[in-house]
């Protein structure tokens, strides 16, 4: 017989009709205490999706400024759970991943834990590539997402690449959810620009912030040292499609790693043309 667990799912939504109902179905009615659904102004059938499933939904709209939408919601949202998990409407859990969970955060010293999942690329999931994985399961109280202070770099209204700093040990849990997205590579293509020119702008902040760069987990410290060359783009393909095994996808495996290194390779370039505009 499972048990609910004393847990909060948190899902940050904007326009996400398409993912969002599979994602509300895969979590089931029984798995964890609440489930929020936190919207920045959708305009499709993602609310109406929310209230058919029974869940509770918090509007957010955003200042340009610090915080963003995960932060915010821990800060003002009245969590009455153990646990808190941010979930994308694009992620789905999966029934190894939900009995692990139930196993572990039950009888655990530890005060998060780093999550991993599946990546779905043109409709196949891939047998290689950069591993994703995230923290995004932690105790309410435990920390909260790093604090970058910006002046509305772009239209993201949420935490991309930010890292939760926890006061506590970190677990892992190795079964994986399923990160499928359904809108399609126009929308991977538009979302990753934007994510790019977040990171451009990030990098030329926070360089020289010797505060903190003490924050930067490892993957984080060689990322930025990899920004300074025009070569970080073929780093990454490298990377992905040789040292991860993306070959093992073929063609598809191929394009990904070719989108993964035009990803940084634009990143690179922004950088040097902010710079230029600043010098």
């Amino acid at each position: 017989m499972s048990t609910t667990l004393d847990l909060t799912i948190a899902l940050p939504v904007k326009n996400e009709e398409k993912n969002l109902l599979g994602c509300l179905q895969a979590i089931g009615s029984d798995f964890a205490k609440h489930i929020v659904i936190i919207d920045s102004g959708s305009t499709d059938a993602t609310l109406e999706i929310a209230k058919n499933q029974g869940v509770s939904i918090v509007n957010f709209v955003w200042d340009g400024k610090f915080p963003k939408k995960r932060n915010w919601f821990l800060r003002h949202y009245n969590l009455q759970t153990k646990w808190v998990l941010f979930l994308d409407a694009d992620e789905y859990l999966t029934e190894d991943f939900k009995n692990e969970l139930r196993q572990k955060i039950t009888m655990t010293n530890n005060v998060g834990f780093w999550l991993n999942y599946t990546i779905y690329f043109m409709g196949k999931k891939l047998k290689g590539g950069y591993p994703l994985n995230k923290l995004a399961l932690f105790q309410v109280g435990a920390g909260e997402y790093e604090k970058i202070d910006e002046d509305k770099w772009s239209n993201l209204d949420m935490e991309i690449h930010e890292h939760p700093i926890l006061q506590g040990d970190i677990g892992h849990i190795k079964s994986k959810i399923d990160h499928r997205d359904f809108r399609g590579v126009s929308h991977y293509m538009t979302k990753h620009n934007e994510y790019a020119s977040w990171e451009a702008y990030r990098f030329i902040k926070t360089c020289n912030d010797e505060e903190a760069k003490v924050k930067w987990t490892w993957k984080q410290k060689l990322k930025y040292r990899l920004m300074r060359s025009s070569f970080i783009g073929p780093v990454y393909f490298f990377g992905s499609f040789f040292f991860y095994g993306g070959w093992k996808d073929g063609a598809k495996g191929f394009a990904f790693a070719i989108l993964k290194m035009a990803y940084f390779t634009q990143i690179y370039c922004k950088i040097v043309e902010l710079t230029d505009d600043k010098t």
